[in-house]
C-alpha cells in the first residue's frame, strides 16, 4: 500500500519523461523526494493527506512519499535499509519504540541527540518513548506518539454496588474490586498471564523484568521487589475468573468484557470501540480511570506502547528527514494526531491537547509514570519464548513463587547474553 501525492509536471514534462517526475534526480529543477515510512494504521489517510500537502507547501521543492509498511517483517525490511542491502530507500522511518534497541545494535542510524535538545523539546518527552531510543546519553529513536493501558470499568455496575468515585490507590483499588466480585458478577477479569500489567506492578515496587550488570543483562524477577509486584497482581486477580494459564487474548477480554457482567478491565481506550460494537447496551455506560498506584499522589507505573521516528544513517536527505521529524513532532501535527487517533502526544506538555477525549486523557495522565521493556536487542526474544507467562501461571496455580521466579529469570538471562 503506498500513499503518494505527486506534484503535477507541467513545463518540465519532456524531462520527466527520461528522469521520472519527482523523483531525486540531478536534474535542475527537478523535486528533492523525500521516504518516509509509516507503519499501517498508526495514522489515518486523512491525517496523512493533509500533512503531506502542507509539507511540501512548506518546502516547496520537496516531494514527501509516504509509504506505508506492514507490521510483519518489519524487522528485516528496516534492518536491510539500514545495512544497505534494501533496494528501497526511506529517509524517515516509524518504529516500535521498543525495537529502537536492536536496530541501535544493527549500526545505521543517524543520532539526533542535538535535535532532541534543541529543536523537539526532549526534555519533556515520555519516558517510556525516549528512553528505549537512546544509549549511552544518545538519542537515536525520536517519541512520535503513544499508547498505555487504563483501567475501562463499567459505570453501572459500579453505581449499583454504590460505589461514587473510582479508586485512587491501590488499597483503594482492591476495596472496591471486592464490593463489586459478587455471585455472577466479576469484580475484574485479569486473565493470569497478562505481563504487560505485571511490568506495572513490579516498576510501582521499584524492581525490574531484567538488569543490565556490566556487560550482560540478566532477569531480576526473582528479587524482592520484583515478587511484591507479582503478589499484588495475585491479590487482585483473584477478584474475578480470569484464566490463571492464559493471557488476555485467550480468549479476548474484550467479549468477555461485553456480556455485562465484568466490572473492570485493564485494556487500552480503543478496546472500547469493539465493546459497544459487541454489546451496543453498554454504549454511554463506559468509563475510564488510570490504574491506581500505590499512593494517591501519582498513578501506576504502565507499559507504554508506541512509536519512534528514526532516520537511518544512509539517508541523502538528512536535512529534509530532519524537518520531516520537525514537522510530525511540532504542536500542531501532535494535536491532530492525538486527536484523530486517540493517542497520547509524545510530551508530557501537550497532554491538554486530548482533554475532550475521556480514553486519551486518561491513558495520559497514566503515560505519564510510563516505561519500556530493558533496552536489550535480545528483548523481541524473550517475549517470543516469554518466561514470564508461566512463572504469572505457577505463582497464581500455588507454587512457590520465589522458585517460579527463579526459574524465570535464568530463562531472561539465557536469552538477554546469548550471542547473536
Amino acid at each position: 500500500m503506498k500513499m503518494r501525492f505527486l506534484a503535477v509536471c507541467t513545463a518540465l514534462a519532456a524531462v520527466a519523461a527520461l528522469t521520472g517526475c519527482g523523483q531525486s534526480g540531478d536534474a535542475a529543477g527537478s523535486a528533492q523526494k523525500v521516504t518516509l515510512w509509516l507503519m499501517k494504521g498508526s495514522a489515518s489517510d486523512d491525517f496523512i493527506g493533509k500533512f503531506t500537502a502542507s509539507f511540501e507547501q512548506e518546502h516547496p521543492g520537496v516531494d514527501l512519499d509516504v509509504r506505508i509498511q506492514e507490521w510483519t517483517g518489519i524487522g528485516e525490511k528496516v534492518n536491510a535499509v539500514l545495512e544497505g542491502r534494501s533496494k528501497e530507500v526511506a529517509d524517515v522511518i516509524e518504529v516500535g519504540n521498543t525495537q529502537v534497541a536492536q536496530y541501535i545494535e544493527t549500526g545505521g542510524l543517524e543520532e539526533l541527540t542535538l535535535e532532541g535538545l534543541r529543536e523537539w523539546g526532549g526534555k519533556d518527552w515520555i519516558k517510556g518513548l525516549s528512553d528505549p531510543g537512546s544509549i549511552d546519553g544518545a538519542q537515536y529513536g525520536v517519541p512520535w506518539y503513544a499508547a498505555n493501558r487504563v483501567v475501562i470499568y463499567n459505570r453501572e455496575l459500579f453505581a449499583n454496588a454504590g460505589i461514587k468515585s473510582t479508586p485512587k490507590n491501590r488499597a483503594e483499588w482492591i476495596q472496591t474490586t471486592q464490593k463489586l466480585d459478587k455471585s455472577e458478577q466479576q469484580g475484574i477479569y485479569l486473565a493470569g498471564q497478562n505481563w504487560y500489567v505485571l511490568a506495572g506492578f513490579i516498576w510501582d515496587e521499584g524492581g525490574e523484568l531484567a538488569v543490565e550488570t556490566g556487560s550482560r543483562w540478566v532477569g531480576t524477577l526473582d528479587e524482592e521487589k520484583a515478587l511484591a509486584g507479582m503478589e499484588f497482581y495475585k491479590q487482585l486477580q483473584a477478584l474475578g475468573d480470569g484464566p490463571k494459564d492464559a493471557d488476555e487474548e485467550t480468549p479476548p477480554q474484550s467479549e468477555v468484557f461485553a456480556r455485562g457482567q465484568v466490572a473492570q478491565i485493564i485494556a487500552p481506550p480503543g478496546q472500547v470501540a469493539g465493546i459497544e460494537a459487541a454489546n451496543p447496551a453498554l454504549k454511554g455506560k463506559l468509563g475510564y480511570f488510570p490504574i491506581p498506584g500505590k499512593t494517591s499522589d501519582k498513578p501506576g507505573a504502565v507499559f507504554t506502547g508506541g512509536s519512534d521516528l528514526i532516520i537511518p544513517e544512509r539517508t541523502k536527505q538528512r536535512q529534509h528527514a530532519v524537518d520531516v521529524i520537525t514537522a510530525l513532532v511540532s504542536e500542531r501535527w501532535q494535536t491532530e494526531l492525538a486527536r484523530t487517533m486517540s493517542y497520547v502526544p509524545n510530551k508530557t506538555t501537550l497532554a491538554h491537547v486530548v482533554a475532550g477525549n475521556e480514553g486519551a486523557a486518561t491513558m495520559a495522565v497514566g503515560a505519564a509514570q510510563g516505561r519500556a521493556t530493558p533496552k536489550s536487542a535480545l528483548w523481541a526474544e524473550v517475549e517470543a519464548k516469554n518466561p514470564i507467562k508461566p512463572f504469572m501461571t505457577a505463582v497464581l496455580t500455588g507454587q512457590d513463587p520465589k522458585e517460579a521466579a527463579r526459574t524465570a529469570s535464568e530463562a531472561i538471562s539465557k536469552v538477554l547474553s546469548a550471542d547473536r
